[in-house]
């Protein structure tokens, strides 16, 4: 599973996007009812920013902002890390790991076409691959 590439892991189900200019309070909503712990910020069909939970909890609710008068350009994470398409979920998980993140988007030519997510890796293959791991290890 970790050598697959991030086109055949990522969720392109749980892919939504928002406006810059959107509020978020619009952002959390559509969070909510997409079950996702991400937005991707686009504009012009670009990537630009990310909005994620923790932005959620850090830089609006901890600041005292009200989440109906702010816009996801005030408080996105801009330039996110992205990864390719073609680039290995093992390496997915590296990026996530090193750098703290739960979710990275998946970006060709410049336009996101998905995200990958922690939630990713407790996938049945995982959970399968562990078991087998696991078995080998006590037989050894």
């Amino acid at each position: 599973m970790f050598d697959l590439p991030i086109r055949s892991v990522m969720e392109r189900k749980k892919f939504i996007t928002a406006a810059p200019t959107d509020t978020v309070s619009a952002a959390a909503r559509l969070m909510a009812t997409h079950v996702a712990g991400a937005v991707l910020v686009v504009e012009d069909h670009r990537l630009i920013g990310i909005f994620t939970e923790r932005d959620v909890v850090f830089r609006v609710i901890a600041l005292g902002r009200d989440p109906k008068a702010t816009v996801l350009r005030e408080v996105m994470t801009t330039e996110p890390k992205t990864l390719g398409p073609t680039q290995s979920y093992g390496h997915a998980l590296v990026i996530m790991q090193e750098n703290g993140f739960r979710h990275v988007p998946v970006v060709e030519d410049g336009k996101a076409i998905g995200i990958i997510s922690s939630r990713n890796a407790m996938d049945p293959d995982l959970e399968e691959f562990v078991a087998d791991q696991r078995r080998r290890e006590h037989y050894r």
